[in-house]
């Protein structure tokens, strides 16, 4: 049975840094691409960061590639988002996602509150 349970979020001020963990379980997590998926309040799911199965394979969103890293250690199946200088905007429910090349499997999210 896939896992993957999210942890590190709250609240936050702006300005502020904040990392996210996702930790997986039940999948070959060496061979499984992980991304990072946010649902900000009123819109819908989007992608923020991936990071592959390659080393060095890892995107971060456009919009947020300046204050936003993904990384992963395969030793501990786990991926993390930092996120830094956050914004108002950063806001929401944050989604680990891994992917096998067959199915997507998600975890229960983590909300991010940035607030002064």
């Amino acid at each position: 049975q896939v896992q993957l349970v999210e942890s590190g979020g709250g609240l936050v001020q702006p300005g502020g840094s904040l990392t996210l963990s996702c930790l997986a379980s039940g999948l070959s997590f060496g061979n499984v691409v992980m991304y990072w998926h946010r649902q900000a309040p009123g819109k819908e799911r989007a992608q923020v960061a991936r990071a592959g199965t390659v080393p060095g394979g890892t995107n971060v969103a456009e919009a947020v590639k300046d204050r936003f890293t993904v990384s992963r250690d395969n030793g501990k199946n786990m991926v993390y988002l930092h996120l830094s200088r956050v914004e108002l905007d950063d806001s929401g429910v944050y989604y680990c996602a891994a992917f096998n090349g067959v199915t997507t499997y998600w975890g229960q999210g983590t909300q991010v509150t940035v607030s002064a």
